[in-house]
């Protein structure tokens, strides 16, 4: 059991992360299909061991990879191969992990079950955003149905919503991040990332495997190295020092920036410039 341990720490790779309604509890799901929740609270504490950056509960939520997580107010939301399920949060926390419901979005047809790359809520409209190996971005009323913004020319791996205004961030394979306008529908501003020099990875591809919104301010990466934007001025401000391709990285209490990508580690840095510690699965 320890050497199947090791070997499935070795070939790991985390492919999103969703904090808690209540800020202090971070979920990250992998590709085992398997969903770990850490005490974001206990690992930041002045007084934390080596234990305080180990899951506090590990359950196995898909069949395959959970390519995305979401939280609302009670739920963490999560996506594999075609599907979309629900958890509460409070019975997780309890250990009592058990799927509150699972919904299939429609696709163009049967045998078409593309995976969901990102999800995310719009509150404001009690609406769930989803796009993936369809290259296409859908909105779903969780009640009603769906409908697609069009523009991406390849997988759409991630998405970031302005919360100061109607608009979503999405990163595809094609190596761009583009701005919709979620009133109209229409795409406002392309950023082709991998064509700034201060950011490109040629021998890693362009795509952009994760993305992260603060109103002004864009975190992105994958193939390129992960970098804060200017988002008004589409201008890089600050590379990473990270070497491996990120698939998600989430904003945390202003400063704190989790990113985790090909391994069993979420690094966490506290002042956007440093890396602090890692959590691990």
């Amino acid at each position: 059991m320890e050497v199947q341990r090791a070997l499935e720490r070795l070939h790991m790779t985390i492919f999103s992360q969703s904090v808690s309604p209540c800020g202090k509890f971070l979920a990250a799901g992998n590709n085992y299909g398997q969903i770990a929740i850490f005490s974001l609270s206990a690992a930041l504490s002045s007084e934390a061991k080596e234990e305080s950056k180990k899951p506090v509960v590990t359950f196995v939520a898909h069949d395959g990879p959970v390519y995305s997580l979401v939280s609302t107010d009670r739920h963490l939301l999560s996506a594999g191969d075609g599907e979309v399920k629900a958890w509460l949060w409070g019975e997780i926390i309890k250990k009592g992990c058990k799927e509150v419901w699972s919904r299939h979005p429609p696709y163009r047809s049967s045998l078409e079950v593309p995976e969901i790359n990102a999800l995310l809520l719009n509150p404001k409209e009690n609406s769930l955003l989803l796009a993936g190996g369809d290259c296409q971005l859908h909105t779903m009323d969780l009640e009603t149905g769906t409908f697609t913004l069009r523009g991406h020319t390849d997988y759409i791996h991630c998405l970031a919503l302005r919360e100061r205004s109607p608009e979503v961030l999405s990163g595809s394979e094609d190596g761009s991040v583009r701005l919709w306008d979620l009133r109209t529908g229409e795409e406002v501003q392309t950023i082709e990332v991998y064509k700034h020099e201060e950011c490109a990875r040629p021998q890693n591809g362009k795509w952009i495997g994760c993305l992260a919104t603060d109103s002004d301010w864009m975190v992105c990466g994958g193939g390129p190295a992960l970098t804060l934007w200017h988002l008004r001025s589409a201008t890089p401000t600050t590379v990473f020092p990270l070497r491996a391709p990120q698939k998600h990285v989430t904003f945390y209490q202003d400063l704190v920036l989790t990113a985790a990508g090909n391994s069993c580690r979420v690094d966490v840095f506290t002042n956007l410039g440093y890396r602090a510690f890692s959590l691990s699965f």
